[in-house]
């Protein structure tokens, strides 16, 4: 009996531990763990992804102007042509007989000529016998006068040559408007001849074109056509051959979508990758990005043309390439995980904060001429002290004493200018809302001009580069979580800036409340997990605990 009981509390004491066990175990998955990462400083580079077909910088659609059968193909692909080289023949046969019969008009409308001018000649010939007969008829009627006043003669004689004189004076009238016709005939003749001399040469052009050359020097990459078929040139010309000028030149017409193509400027740097070299980049360079628009099923994207150099021949046209194109770098830029801006913690919000934004746009205008500055990248070492105002002021007039290379005395009164336009910055506060952002572009665009008055022509070239440059950038907002000193979440707001697609870079003014915070080195929350569910990240509801019997 005592062994019996022994067993009962012992069976008892081991379920009373199982259950105490279960309940410590349930009530501590309820509390959330949060994952974490760091904020880091490092190289950060923002870029545009794309595809685009290889293509030929030039090629050529070689068509004809006539219809015809294909008589002779002397190209084939791959084959290299010289401009002017015969690579085709259509059937002559026809085109030879319609010059053979424009050859006979012409002989034909010449023969005409012949007889116009013949017409002429006796027409001539009738007036120069008509004008004899006249001055016949004037002698005769003058001497038959002379014998009527002596008597000698009847008065109707002189009467009768005198009308013998009108009727060859109106001979001479007949035979000169003969004269004139006949003339107008040869003219007439004449002008047939150039209408057939005319329709010869297009006989003889349309026979000529039964022979098709090619216009460039290159190489066939296409040919649509075979011995013996039948091609009708009619409203658009039918395509024969097409043929690359220079496949050592080649491109990639990459498709930007229209969110990115304002990131997109001519001379960035890009690389390229096809399925036919796994493994390997090809380097090129953005030499146009048109402004024709493509819209298909309402998605916008415009061509961004990338050149590169195809000396080993390696690329094809046609290859499907996978384009990147890096609009932005940071050497050294304060950068925190993208998972820890996509977290959102219930119940936990920043601390509101009495900040001074009009000070802040004002730094950044005055700094990159936009209101989009980059507060992050690292000063040059070489480049002496700004002074005070505000981090990207500083850090963008940095960039201009190292990268345009300025002297002592164009420091000096680029100094002098930020120092002036700072006083007209901090009166931005007093200017309405509606007007504050043309008051600001107004101070900034006076700020570049009397910065480029400064300059050598090689140096203005350059800083009109940092100006579009930084004009490009954009700052936006966003919210991260860390951890204070008793170990809850605090929120923060924070400025972000180019993003690689796994970090974004962090935007800390120096006279910002959140500068000791957000420094290299501080933890974040990245998500947040509870035992036995999957990684969330916002906090899932509790509930009571259940027991497991």
């Amino acid at each position: 009996m005592k062994k019996t009981y022994l067993v009962a509390g012992v069976a008892a004491a081991v379920v009373l531990g199982a259950a105490g066990w279960w309940w410590f175990q349930r009530g501590g998955a309820d509390d959330v763990q949060y994952r974490t990462g760091k904020i880091e400083r490092g190289p950060l580079q923002a870029a545009v992804a794309a595809t685009g077909a290889v293509s030929p910088v030039t090629q050529v659609t070689v068509g004809t102007q006539v219809s015809g059968q294909i008589k002779e193909i002397l190209a084939d692909f791959n084959s290299e042509v010289k401009a002017g080289q015969l690579i085709a023949v259509i059937d002559p046969e026809t085109f030879e007989y319609r010059v053979r019969s424009a050859q006979a008009d012409v002989d034909a409308a010449r023969a005409v000529v012949m007889t116009a001018q013949a017409n002429v000649a006796a027409s001539k010939a009738q007036v120069s016998r008509a004008q004899t007969d006249l001055a016949e008829a004037r002698r005769t009627h003058e001497r038959n006068l002379m014998l009527v006043s002596k008597e000698f003669i009847a008065r109707s004689e002189a009467d009768k040559s005198n009308a013998l004189v009108n009727t060859s004076l109106e001979a001479v009238k007949a035979a000169e408007a003969q004269l004139g016709v006949t003339e107008a005939q040869v003219k007439s003749a004449q002008a047939s001849v150039a209408q057939r001399d005319a329709a010869l040469a297009q006989a003889r052009i349309d026979l000529a074109r039964t022979r098709i050359t090619s216009p460039v020097d290159g190489i066939v990459i296409k040919r649509a056509i075979e011995k013996g078929q039948t091609v009708a040139a009619s409203l658009q010309s039918p395509e024969l051959f097409i043929i690359a000028q220079n496949l050592r030149e080649m491109q990639v017409e990459a498709a930007i979508d229209e969110a990115d193509v304002g990131r997109i400027r001519g001379g960035q740097k890009a690389s390229f990758t096809v399925d036919a070299y796994p493994g390997q980049t090809f380097e090129g360079q953005i030499s146009q990005v048109r402004k024709a628009a493509t819209n298909v099923a309402n998605v916008v994207t415009y061509v961004a043309v990338v050149t590169f150099a195809n000396n080993d021949g390696r690329l094809l046209p046609g290859m499907t390439a996978n384009v990147r194109v890096v609009t932005d770098v940071r050497e050294s830029a304060l950068k925190v995980p993208n998972s820890a801006l996509r977290v959102r913690i219930t119940g936990v919000e920043p601390a509101p904060q009495a900040q001074d934004a009009t000070k802040n746009a004002a730094a950044g205008a005055a700094g990159t001429g936009a209101s989009a500055p980059n507060a992050t990248e690292k000063p040059a070492a070489a480049a002496p002290a700004a002074p005070a105002a505000g981090g990207p002021a500083t850090e963008f007039r940095n960039r201009l004493v190292k990268e345009l290379q300025l002297d002592a005395a164009q420091t000096e009164k680029v100094d002098a200018i930020y120092a002036d336009a700072r006083p007209k910055f901090m009166q931005l506060r007093d200017v309405p809302e509606a007007e504050r952002a043309k008051a600001r572009e107004r101070i900034t665009a006076d700020i570049r001009a009397r910065i480029g008055e400064l300059l050598t022509p090689e140096q203005k070239t350059r800083y009109a580069a940092l100006v579009m440059e930084a004009a490009g950038r954009t700052v936006t907002r966003g919210r991260i979580y860390v951890m204070d000193a008793s170990g809850n979440p605090k929120a923060l707001n924070v400025r972000l800036g180019i993003t690689d697609g796994t970090s974004t870079e962090l935007l800390v003014l120096p006279n910002s409340p959140d500068a000791a915070e957000l420094k290299e080195g501080a933890t974040v929350i990245t998500g947040t997990v509870s035992a036995g569910s999957a990684q969330t990240t916002t906090r899932p509801a509790t509930t009571g605990p259940r027991m497991m019997f």
